[in-house]
């Protein structure tokens, strides 16, 4: 945990504080979920009331700057809350949910975007509003307590799988060690484009608080929560927990202009580019529109966009994102994006894209990444790490070595047994070496290999999908996984296949319809 100018307990008083009130928040969630409620369900609803609450202590509080209007209306703010009871409490929440919403591009308008209330037992709701909320302090005793505790309620939603949302959320151990290695400074404006529950913008914001903080101007500091980072998200749900996570990490301002937008990112070209982009887009078979590119080349969707800043079309919704993010950096800028294999090795649009990427760009880092980290089910994916760069002269190539560091070959995880922690990546990080990449070498254990560009834009599709290592548990009798984690490995290859399947009738023109049976076999597995 990094410390804040507002943060005065210990590291390890801090720890204690946040699981206290993780457990607290989470006792509350278990007699919700009695109620029909789900964990992300009912994050949402904890989101509006400390929303409101966050405003109240504001406009108590006599040392904040004075503003010509109060964040919220008097008679929909807090205080108009804790005044009723009963059914007249939740009759008036319902009212105040849906006028707060009406507040377009502002942090209030994304937190309430149709906001509903889910809570049908008025004494479960004055429960929450007196007992809970109302008696904590969500501004004044510091951020980062506060912060941790809803990313640690986030965490517990992302584990409920039934729900989906564990899309939305990138394991922390990978994010930090991201940062680390991108190392963001207080001149950067930093940007995720398929933001979830802005997990990397908040990382990115720490890492520049805890480097940085002495140096920052005040300009500087207050530009931190003002617009140098910000996200986008498509769904109005997962955008307000961005906008609620940001808020209780000390990003941005309650009655200010959102730094979360929403909306479909593919949709335009950016509007602005950033010089650090950090990003886990969503994984699936493909986008629910096509994107056209210069090719001129179209696909069989109902809907598609005419990107002119896009050189290939696809269906595929991570090759998008990745053209995406290509136009969304600004020249010399930076980018740590998280792709799965089929980025690496599809023929077609893919291997037009990698042709530009390598050409245009400088690619000179892959982090190959395990199964069993990530929230939603067979996934094997790959950190891409890149440079945008100005053309050089007789057409060389920017990307002149690709360095892989293969963290999946022989590396087993689950998400219960073996988490991942950023002990693992330590590796990974010395390796990378941050501040002189011209000094990396070869790791004795043979993980970290250096590529030519030669090499590369050889092999079959310029296929960038390097593999090299052998699993020792293949040959060492000895070394057997435990059952657990062969069994969730078994399941994870099985859900990674489907996926390509699927993908490849689809390309074929054959209508897919998931096998229902099967997926559930899989998800209980």
């Amino acid at each position: 945990m990094s410390t804040t100018e507002t943060t005065s307990t210990t590291p390890a008083k801090a720890v204690v504080q946040t699981n206290s009130l993780v457990a607290k928040l989470w006792n509350y969630c278990n007699v919700l979920r009695d109620n029909g409620l789900s964990t992300i369900e009912y994050v949402e609803q904890l989101s509006y009331l400390l929303f409101l609450k966050m405003a109240d202590e504001l406009a108590a509080d006599p040392f904040a700057e004075e503003t010509a209007d109060p964040i919220v209306p008097a008679n929909l703010d807090w205080q108009s809350l804790v005044s009723k009871r009963g059914e007249e409490l939740e009759a008036h929440y319902r009212r105040v949910l849906t006028e707060l919403g009406k507040h377009p591009g502002t942090t209030l308008g994304t937190v309430f975007a149709k906001a509903q209330n889910r809570i049908t037992e008025p004494a479960l709701l004055e429960k929450l509003v007196v007992e809970l909320i109302g008696k904590t302090d969500w501004v004044l005793e510091g951020t980062d307590l506060k912060g941790d505790a809803y990313e640690g309620l986030l965490a517990k939603g992302a584990e409920d799988t039934k729900t989906g949302a564990g899309q939305y959320f990138t394991p922390r151990p990978l994010i930090d060690a991201m940062v680390q290695v991108m190392r963001p400074g207080p001149t950067d404006t930093i940007t995720d484009p398929a933001c979830g529950t802005a997990g990397f913008l908040i990382a990115a914001h720490s890492h520049i608080r805890e480097h940085h903080l002495k140096g920052l101007s005040r300009e500087q500091r207050l530009a931190l929560g003002q617009g140098t980072i910000w996200g986008n998200e498509l769904v109005p749900g997962t955008a307000r927990l961005a906008a609620m996570n940001m808020l209780l990490h000390g990003i941005g301002e309650a009655g200010g202009e959102s730094l979360i937008t929403t909306g479909d990112a593919l949709a335009d070209a950016p509007s602005r580019r950033a010089s650090l982009v950090l990003a886990n887009p969503p994984f699936g078979k493909k986008s629910a529109i096509t994107v056209r590119g210069t090719d001129g080349k179209t696909d069989r969707e109902d809907i598609s966009y005419d990107r002119s800043d896009f050189r290939a079309t696809t269906t595929n919704k991570q090759l998008n994102f990745l053209q995406h993010i290509m136009s969304l950096m600004e020249m010399d800028g930076r980018a740590a994006v998280v792709l799965p294999d089929n980025v690496l090795f599809e023929g077609g649009a893919g291997e037009k894209i990698r042709r530009r990427l390598l050409q245009e760009f400088n690619v000179h880092t892959i982090l190959r990444l395990p199964t069993g980290i990530f929230y939603a089910g067979g996934v094997k994916a790959n950190v891409l790490f890149f440079e945008k760069k100005p053309p050089r002269a007789d057409d060389v190539p920017n990307t002149s070595e690709v360095w892989v560091y293969d963290f999946r070959t022989g590396m087993h995880f689950t998400l219960k047994q073996r988490p991942l922690r950023l002990a693992d990546l330590a590796d990974f990080i010395e390796a990378y070496k941050a501040d002189d990449r011209s000094a990396r070498k070869e790791t004795e254990d043979g993980r970290f290999k250096r590529f030519t560009y030669e090499e590369l834009i050889a092999r079959d599709k310029v296929n960038l999908d390097v593999t090299w290592l052998k699993d020792p548990a293949l040959d060492d009798a000895d070394s057997l996984l435990p059952p657990e984690v062969i069994a969730q490995e078994i399941v994870e290859d099985l859900q990674a296949a489907l996926a390509e399947f699927e993908a490849i009738a689809e390309a074929l023109g054959g209508e897919v319809k998931p096998d229902v049976a099967a997926e559930e076999v899989i998800a209980e597995a």
